[in-house]
């Protein structure tokens, strides 16, 4: 059990009224206890929240009409990771998945895995199925995609990722689920807050269906898994957009913390996966 201070600091400018659904609260899941948490608008106002129900993912919505307006969202947080060793796990066969399990299988706005076969079969086909070719594809990702800042959009795809080779951790796990999908392994989004993540910001990795239950990697192999606080859970970063805004507002300033208040910073092996569920 660790314990992580998290939050953010988002300022906007906005030349007209605009209409806020915000992404930033940290999940309530099995293993993630939100023991403390502030969430906060300037000018203040009213603030709907709506929690999606299957995948827990928080919302919440605010409209602002001044011409600046700022959020503050502040959360302790207790987070109980299950460590298991995937080396091991394997993928069921598309007939024996959990049927609720197939929107991971299909292609998305941002993982057009139908686009990829070619590239995914050539490369991870002859692998075995499961841990392997994920591990694998987390490797090539690493290999041969760069992490640059600046290069790459909130339009950018997975196929856009694999052909300029280049991208941030958004683009990272886009291409990571795409791939997975493109061998029949399910594979998700998952968006948080990174503890030990240098500059801090929202972070990104994927977490794919072995054995029975989900899994978290990290192809850009910058944080641990389990440092990974949840903020959202979706079949790309289409699901959980940290901020969706109906309006002409512009950010003018943002902050991002993730701090330890009592964890194990020892480092995990690089085969130790973290469970979802």
């Amino acid at each position: 059990m660790a314990k992580f201070s998290v939050g953010c600091t988002l300022k906007y400018q906005l030349p007209d009224a605009s209409t806020f659904v915000m992404n930033v609260a940290a999940a309530r899941t099995a293993h993630q206890q939100i023991e403390q948490e502030r969430f906060e608008i300037t000018p203040a106002g009213p603030v709907e929240e709506h929690v999606e129900p299957t995948t827990g993912n928080r919302y919440h919505r605010f409209a602002a009409e001044s011409q600046a307006v700022s959020l503050h969202y502040a959360a302790m947080v207790t987070y109980t990771p299950r460590l298991a060793d995937v080396t091991t796990l394997t993928v069921a066969p598309p007939d024996r998945l959990p049927l609720w399990i197939l929107p991971y299988l299909l292609p998305s706005r941002y993982c057009q895995s139908d686009h990829l076969m070619r590239l995914a079969y050539r490369e991870f086909g002859g692998l075995p199925p499961g841990y392997q070719q994920v591990r694998a594809i987390c490797e090539w990702i690493y290999r041969n995609v760069d992490y640059l800042v600046g290069m790459t959009g909130p339009l950018t795809s997975a196929f856009d990722v694999a052909t300029s080779r280049v991208g941030v951790c958004r683009d990272f796990a886009h291409l990571g689920i795409a791939l997975c999908r493109a061998v029949n392994i399910p594979a998700r989004f998952v968006s948080g807050y990174a503890y030990q993540l240098s500059p801090p910001d929202f972070h990104a990795m994927f977490e794919v269906w072995l054995g029975d239950g989900w899994y978290l990697f990290d192809p850009t192999w910058q944080v641990l898994p389990q440092h990974m606080l949840r903020i959202g859970t979706g079949r790309d970063a289409t699901d959980v957009s940290f901020g969706l805004i109906f309006g002409a507002a512009m950010m003018t300033s943002m902050e991002i913390h993730a701090h330890a208040l009592d964890t194990d910073d020892a480092v995990q092996p690089i085969d130790v996966a973290v469970a979802a569920i």
